[in-house]
């Protein structure tokens, strides 16, 4: 029974020193100010490599596609024909279509589920006074032309290199 006791404690003060060891490093590691060398506080492995690219903004608009009317769903057909004749000619350098399933909560407090596109472009830092307006004009209308409420749109500054 003593040496159980001795044994636990044993263990107990063992694994306190190791972990008390160890807190201050890992602290230090949490909580540097950028004080040290970066090459002293991140190790080799976790170091981002060189920025490459030049800098753009990309641009994702998210476009639902059932009807707050109930009518039928936007199609795959009627979706990349709207691309074709509203975003191709703002963006003709390129875009991105994906598929999405999304949610969202409706002007009516109703949580609507459906399936989605979400558009991706990017174009150059330089050119986004510019591309904005043809932006708005694919939201408004995408969202005249099927019926929706909105067209969500995120815009982030990025690096692309092509």
């Amino acid at each position: 029974m003593i040496m159980n006791t001795v044994r636990t404690r044993l263990a107990v003060a063992t694994a306190s020193a190791l972990l008390f060891a160890g807190a201050p490093a890992a602290y230090a590691t949490l909580t540097d100010t950028g004080t040290r060398p970066a090459a002293a506080r991140t190790p080799a492995a976790l170091t981002a490599p060189a920025a490459r690219g030049a800098a753009y903004v990309e641009t994702r608009l998210f476009f639902g596609t059932e009807r707050p009317d109930g009518g039928p769903a936007v199609t795959d057909g009627q979706f990349m024909d709207f691309v074709d004749r509203q975003v191709t000619p703002a963006f003709p350098g390129g875009l991105t279509v994906q598929d999405g399933r999304g949610q969202w909560r409706d002007r009516n407090g109703v949580i609507e589920r459906e399936r989605s596109y979400e558009l991706i472009l990017l174009y150059p830092v330089g050119r986004a006074k510019a591309a904005d307006p043809g932006i708005e004009r694919i939201r408004d209308a995408y969202e005249k032309e099927f019926g929706q409420e909105a067209v969500a749109r995120l815009d982030e500054p990025t690096r692309a290199d092509f």
